[in-house]
């Protein structure tokens, strides 16, 4: 099974794939130079040096006859045009969320809600912190009852499994009750387009 990690720039994708992939997993980081200095946000990420500028690749086995396939995808908008070809064949997707950030992951929330893919939201939690709840992180990113949200960090392999275990399940159900065919999409929507999503104010 194909699953897709998506969400903002320096989120953990990276760190999601590699630290549950059983292989050496494929990365297409690149050291970030001063002509990204204007484009890219390292506010909250101050220590970020790369960038993932294709994709990234792992591969987990959940049993003898289960075998996920992981393709992370991009974060920066210059590089969406390539989601359509990294979602072809999936049956799911984990939207990683840094609540310091939450309207960086709208882009990926309004793409995979558009394209009728399932997927499910996990809060990766820098610093080990979780300082929302679940409910309310919900009515941020304006997403339905029935997408599971999880807390997770990115660098363990137990957490991000149990993500995945999650998300196989959902997607199971929403094919099973006849989830929409994944159609395909110009890369992901604008942040806060599709869904008129707003930037949180957390109190």
């Amino acid at each position: 099974m194909k699953i897709v990690v998506g969400g903002g720039f320096g989120v953990g994708k990276t760190t999601f794939v590699g630290s549950v992939s059983e292989i050496m997993p494929l990365t297409t980081e690149a050291v970030m130079t001063a002509a990204s200095a204007e484009v890219d946000d390292l506010s909250a990420v101050p220590d970020k040096t790369t960038t993932t500028v294709a994709m990234d690749f792992g591969r987990v086995s959940l049993d003898s006859e289960l075998i996920l396939y992981l393709f992370g995808t991009p974060g920066q908008h210059r590089f969406w045009f390539m989601w359509d070809d990294l979602v072809k064949g999936a049956i799911g997707a984990v939207v990683l969320v840094d609540t310091r950030r939450l309207e960086d992951c709208f882009a990926a929330v309004d793409y995979f809600e558009e394209l009728g893919l399932p997927f499910v939201v996990g809060v990766n939690g820098f610093n080990g912190e979780f300082p929302y709840a679940s409910e309310d992180i919900r009515e941020a990113l304006s997403i339905s009852a029935h997408v599971p949200i999880l807390q997770c960090d990115a660098r363990s392999r137990e957490s991000t499994k149990q993500v995945l275990i999650t998300l196989v399940k959902h997607a199971i159900g929403m094919h099973a009750g006849g989830a929409a065919p994944v159609g395909r999409l110009d890369g992901p929507a604008s942040a806060g387009g599709a869904m008129g999503r707003t930037s949180p104010t957390w109190t």
